[in-house]
Order: C-alpha cells, then structure tokens, then sequence
C-alpha cells in the first residue's frame, strides 16, 4: 500500500498540485475496474483504474475516451463526475483517471432501503438528458452498436464456452427471432442501473461507471435497469427496485426522451439479461488467464445461473398454457451425510468457517470485503459437493439454438425450470428470484 501511495501522491501533484494524501482506501465492489477514495489537500477524489494492463486488452476505447466521455456529459449538464486529469505511463499506475469525489449513497439495499422520493423520476429524467447528450460532443472513439453484430458475436462467445447451456441457447434463438429495426442512434450509457447511480437526500447525485457507453437504442439504458438481477431483491418494483415502469417512462418521455414502445423494451430485457448471462462467465475466464486474478472474479463467474433463471421467467410465456402448467421433475435426492474421516465438504466447511470466526473479523475495508466473498466463494463449493450434476446439456442447447426443440415441446420448460432452480440454489441460494420461482412453480 505505501508503494500505491507514493505513486499516487506523484500523480496527484502532478495532476492537482503539491498537496498531502489522507484516507486512501479501496472501494468495495466494480464488477470490471478498481477504484480507489481519497482525500488530497482536504479535497475528497477517486481513482478509477484497470486491475492490469491485459484487463483492457479487446476493449473498444481506453480510459482517456472514457474520461472524455465523462467530461462531455458533465459539460452537458449530466450528473457525472468532474474529471481532474488522466494517469500517465510515469505514473507507474497502470491506466486510468481521477475524479473528484461526489458524496452520497451507492449501495443499492441502502438506498433501497429508504429511496429520496423523486428518485425513480429523478432515474427517468437523467437518463433523457444522457440520451439527448450531442452527438459532436461525443468523443469519435465510442462506437456505434449494430444490434445484430452484437447478437451474433453472443452467440460466438456461448458457443466459445462450450455451447452447452439449454436456456442460454433458447434465449440467442428468441433474440435472433425478434431482433428489431434499427432505431435513431443515441449515447447509450450502457450500464444504467441500481449500483451506478449515486444518491443523496435531495435523489440522484452522480451516474457512474461509463466504461460501457456506446451508441445505439435508447431503449437498451431503459431497461438495463429493470432487469431482475439489478431490483435487488425489490421484484415487485420492476423500474429499479424502486416502483411501477409506467412512472419510470413517464419521468423519461417528459424530460424528452423518445415514446417507450413495449415490445422493443421487452426485447433488451431479455438480451440484455442474456448478455450478463455470457458476462458473468467472462468474468471466470478473467480469473482462469490470470487478467483479474481475485477471488471476486470467480464468484461473479458463477452467477451466470441467477441470469439463466431470469431467462426462463421471461420467456416461459412463450410456452403453450399446457407447458407453464406442468408440474416439474422432482428434485434430485440429497447427497448422504458423510461418516469415517473428514469428507471434502466438511474440509471445506472448516476452512470456511475459520475465514467466517476469525479472518473476516479482524480484517478492514477492501480485505474484510474480500474475506466475505471468499466465505460465500466456499459456499459455492460445499453446496456444488453435494448436487449431483449441474444443468449442462449440449444436445439439448444445439437443439434450442437451431429452433429444433421448443418451448412448445411437451416437458421442455418443466426441464428447464427444474434445472434453473437446482443450478441457483447451488450457486446463488439467497437469489430474491429462486423463492419467488420456486412458489410459482411449485418447486
């Protein structure tokens, strides 16, 4: 940490001016990059960086378009943060820039919690004015997003991880199915939703993380943020955690935004849920190659089954009333109590709790929140001990892929649910979801 320090007090002065460091320390959380709170000269500022150098390898624009991107919406009147100055190769930092610090919320069960009022409105409204950012201010380095591209380079990438998962398959298919005319290109923020966006008492204070900016359809920003995954456990609010979508759109269409059609809607819902799907498993394959080595990364890897359940949930009603009716396969029998020596899983659960009772106690800041996903990271491997297989099918995803086998197939979705419902329980057991599944399916 000293090392960090003094590379950064370097840059500070360079970027800032001569001036004292205090209070540096790791923020938990960033799905992608590492940011980094602290204060300079008594003012408060963040560093938002790459965790190494190959992180940033296939990414379509660096941190300095990035930067420029966030200080063109600031100049537009968006609530980004201001953009103090850029690292630079001497700074021995890797790649990255600072900002200053906006104080507020960030937590969404915080802020879920007890939501300021005009927050959902507040939601709406910004996003219109993200939307309505020019396109001369937009640095020339963000691409445009073709829909259709985009799709198949998905599937590319599901067939790159073996192709042998049934509801990521039967999702690509629906998605090939209903791709929709391209709509008037605007600045897409890309990652709009609930742990973005910074909250305070009079409502929203800051958008973040705009690693994701693009251009394309409004409507994939309009329902990032309604994904089930991103409620935060506030299902029955499905415009954020926060309330009903007629108010969201309404907030949106009355700051300017374009009239919200449905079906278009629908269709990023279920692609965007299908691109976190495929993003959770490239965040394992980040740890596999070494490029983010945390034990972060390989937790978030196997949240590809909350995805995949949310999957199902969207396009079970493309099923005939026969097929969501049926009542599921019964689950698979439970694993028998171990007896002699110590089994793996009991091995695993010492382990697990000695991190629980004395590890995560003693530890502050970034480490104690590393401590609490090594603990759930172990979770994981006792509760996968005792399924008996995990919900890969290779013939049944080509299947699905190709439109052989549909949801119209007399079985299919009963297979389908009950194989989502094993897969969450083992690696997302405390999903809001996998209950409400459960009670509606019977499961």
């Amino acid at each position: 940490m000293t090392d960090f320090a003094d590379l950064l007090s370097a840059a500070m002065a360079r970027l800032a001016g001569p001036g004292d460091m205090a209070r540096l320390e790791r923020l938990s959380g960033g799905a992608n990059m590492e940011s980094w709170s602290f204060d300079w000269n008594g003012g408060g500022y963040v560093l938002r960086r790459a965790p190494s150098a190959d992180y940033m390898a296939g990414r379509p624009y660096g941190h300095a378009d990035e930067a420029a991107l966030v200080m063109a919406a600031h100049a537009a009147g968006v609530k980004a943060p201001e953009v103090v100055g850029l690292l630079s190769p001497p700074d021995g930092l890797g790649t990255g820039y600072v900002m200053r610090r906006v104080e507020g919320e960030v937590a969404p069960a915080r802020i879920l919690a007890a939501p300021p009022p005009s927050l959902l409105t507040d939601l709406g409204q910004e996003l219109a004015r993200i939307h309505a950012i020019p396109r001369a201010a937009i640095p020339a380095a963000i691409p445009a997003m073709d829909t259709g591209a985009a799709l198949a380079e998905l599937r590319a990438r599901f067939l790159s991880h073996g192709g042998d998962r049934p509801v990521i398959a039967l999702a690509i298919r629906w998605c090939e199915d209903h791709l929709p005319a391209a709509a008037e290109p605007v600045l897409v923020h890309g990652d709009y939703r609930m742990g973005n966006v910074m909250v305070d008492g009079d409502g929203l204070a800051a958008v973040l993380d705009w690693e994701l900016a693009h251009l394309g359809d409004g409507h994939e920003d309009l329902a990032f943020g309604c994904m089930t995954v991103w409620r935060f456990g506030h299902l029955d609010n499905p415009a954020f955690g926060l309330g009903g979508l007629s108010e969201y759109f309404a907030a949106y269409q009355a700051a300017g935004g374009a009239a919200v059609d449905p079906a278009r809607f629908r269709f990023w819902l279920v692609y965007r849920t299908l691109w976190w799907a495929l993003g959770c498993l490239q965040m394992g394959e980040a740890w596999r190659n070494g490029a983010d080595p945390t034990v972060e990364r390989v937790v978030v890897g196997r949240r590809t089954a909350e995805q995949e359940l949310d999957l199902v949930r969207l396009l079970e009603e493309e099923a005939p009333a026969a097929e969501r009716t049926r009542a599921l396969p019964p689950p698979r029998p439970a694993a028998p109590a171990p007896t002699g020596e110590p089994a793996n899983r009991e091995i695993v659960q010492a382990v697990r709790d000695w991190i629980e009772s004395t590890i995560k106690p003693a530890s502050q800041g970034h480490a104690r929140f590393e401590a609490a996903v090594a603990i759930n990271a172990l979770g994981i491997v006792l509760r996968d001990l005792d399924a008996a297989v995990r919900a890969e099918d290779a013939d049944l995803a080509a299947a699905l892929l190709t439109g052989t086998a549909t949801l119209a197939q007399p079985g299919l979705l009963a297979g389908l649910r009950r194989a989502v419902l094993d897969k969450c329980a083992v690696d997302s057991p405390k999903y809001a979801a996998l209950a409400r599944a459960r009670d509606q399916w019977g499961g």
